[in-house]
C-alpha cells in the first residue's frame, strides 16, 4: 500500500512537471513569436515619421483583432464574422464613459442613465469595456456554440449587422453615423506593442492549454470528441469569450489613441481585412496569425499609395479608388487557391526551429569528422 502510494504520487509529481515544462515552452515559443514584433516597433518609434507611427499603431491593433480571430475560428474551426462588434463595444464604452464631462455635454446631451454626467478614470472605463464585452461575448456565444458551417456564419455576421446598426440608430448615445470626439489619448504606440507582446503569449497559451487541445481535436473530428466526452460547446463558448476580449481590448487601444471613433470604423472592411490577414497567415497557428497581419499591412500601405496615384520612373499613375478592397478579396482567393492552410499552417516558429535543428543535427553528426594521427604521423580523417 506505501508503495503504491509512493508510485501514485512520484506519478502525480511527474505530470506536474511535464505541465510546468510545456506551459513554459509555450511561453518561450509566444515570446519569439514577439520577438520581430517588437523589433519593428523599436525602429519605427526610432526612425519612423509620424505619419508612419499611426499606421503602425493600427496594424498592431489589427494584431490583436487577428489573435482573437485566432483564438476562437483557428482552434475550433467555426467561421466567425462578428469580430467587428466586440471591437465596437470595446471602442465605444470607454468613449461613453472616459470622455470628459464637459465634452460629452457637446456631443451626447441627452445620453440615457445619466452617462453624460459620468467621466471615469481611462484604466476604470477600460475595465467596464472589457467587462461588458464579456457578458455580450457570453451571451452571444451561448448560441454560437452550437451552431457550425453555414450556420455560423450567418449567426455571427447577423451579430455584426446588429450590433452595427445599435451603433448608427442610438443617435443618443453613439452619435449615429456622425464622429464621437474628445475620447482621451492615452496610449501610444509603446502601449500598443506591449499588448501586443502580451496578447500573442496569451493566444499560444490558450492553444497549448488543455481548452485548446480538445477544442483543435473536435475541429478534427466532432463526433469523436464527443465519443470521448469532450463538452464541445463549452469549449467554444470559452474561446468565444476570449477572443471577443482580445477584439475589445483592440477597440479600447483604437478608441485611446486616436480620441474620436465612427461606427463605420468597426463594420465590414474590418472585418473582410483580419478575416484575409488570418486566412493568408494560417489559421491554425499563432504564427501565421502574426504574420498574416505583418505582410497584409505593408502590402495593404503599398496598395493604397497606387490607390492615390504615385509617379513611378517618370510614369504617372492614375488613382484607382477601390483597389485596397479588390486586393483584400484577391488575397482571401488566392490564398484559398494555392496555399489553402495559410503561410504557416501548422507548426509555430519555435517549434519549426526545433524541427530545422533536429534535422541538422544528425546532418553534422552525419559528415562531421575527427581529426587525429595515423600510424606513419600524418593527419587522418575518422567519419
Amino acid at each position: 500500500m506505501t508503495a503504491s502510494a509512493s508510485l501514485s504520487a512520484q506519478d502525480a509529481a511527474a505530470v506536474k512537471a511535464a505541465a510546468r515544462k510545456a506551459l513554459l515552452r509555450s511561453a518561450l515559443g509566444g515570446l519569439l513569436t514577439a520577438l520581430p514584433m517588437v523589433i519593428i516597433g523599436l525602429l519605427i518609434l526610432e526612425f519612423a515619421p509620424n505619419y508612419l507611427v499611426r499606421i503602425a499603431f493600427a496594424a498592431y491593433v489589427n494584431l490583436l483583432i487577428v489573435l482573437g480571430l485566432q483564438v476562437f475560428m483557428g482552434n475550433s474551426m467555426v467561421a466567425n464574422l462578428g469580430q467587428g462588434a466586440f471591437v465596437g463595444i470595446g471602442a465605444y464604452t470607454v468613449a461613453i464613459l472616459a470622455t470628459p464631462i464637459a465634452m460629452k455635454k457637446m456631443s451626447i446631451p441627452n445620453a440615457p442613465f445619466g452617462l453624460s454626467h459620468i467621466a471615469l478614470d481611462p484604466l476604470l472605463a477600460a475595465g467596464a469595456g472589457l467587462g461588458l464585452t464579456g457578458i455580450v461575448a457570453f451571451l452571444t456565444g451561448i448560441v454560437v456554440a452550437r451552431v457550425s458551417g453555414e450556420a455560423a456564419t450567418i449567426v455571427t455576421f447577423s451579430l455584426l449587422m446588429i450590433v452595427h446598426s445599435v451603433f448608427i440608430h442610438w443617435t443618443d448615445l453613439f452619435k449615429g453615423a456622425q464622429a464621437f470626439f474628445g475620447i482621451p489619448q492615452v496610449v501610444n504606440l509603446q502601449w500598443a506593442v506591449a499588448l501586443s507582446v502580451v496578447g500573442i503569449m496569451l493566444a499560444r497559451l490558450f492553444k497549448d492549454s488543455r481548452v485548446g487541445l480538445q477544442l483543435r481535436a473536435s475541429a478534427e473530428s466532432l463526433l469523436a470528441a464527443r465519443a470521448f466526452g469532450v463538452d464541445v460547446v463549452r469549449l467554444r463558448l470559452i474561446a468565444w469569450v476570449v477572443g471577443a476580449l482580445f477584439c475589445a481590448a483592440g477597440g479600447i487601444l483604437y478608441a485611446y489613441f486616436m480620441g474620436t471613433i465612427n461606427a463605420r470604423a468597426f463594420h465590414f472592411e474590418l472585418v473582410l481585412t483580419t478575416i484575409a490577414m488570418l486566412i493568408l497567415g494560417g489559421l491554425r497557428t499563432v504564427s501565421g496569425a502574426v504574420v498574416g497581419c505583418a505582410v497584409l499591412s505593408i502590402l495593404l500601405e503599398v496598395i493604397r499609395t497606387l490607390e492615390n496615384g504615385v509617379t513611378i520612373a517618370g510614369i504617372d499613375l492614375p488613382s484607382m479608388p477601390g483597389l485596397s478592397g479588390l486586393a483584400m478579396g484577391g488575397v482571401i482567393v488566392l490564398g484559398m487557391i494555392f496555399r489553402p492552410k495559410g503561410m504557416i499552417p501548422r507548426l509555430e516558429f519555435d517549434e519549426l526551429l526545433r524541427q530545422w535543428f533536429a534535422r541538422r543535427t544528425p546532418a553534422v553528426a552525419a559528415t562531421g569528422s575527427t581529426d587525429g594521427p595515423d600510424e606513419d604521423g600524418k593527419a587522418s580523417k575518422t567519419r
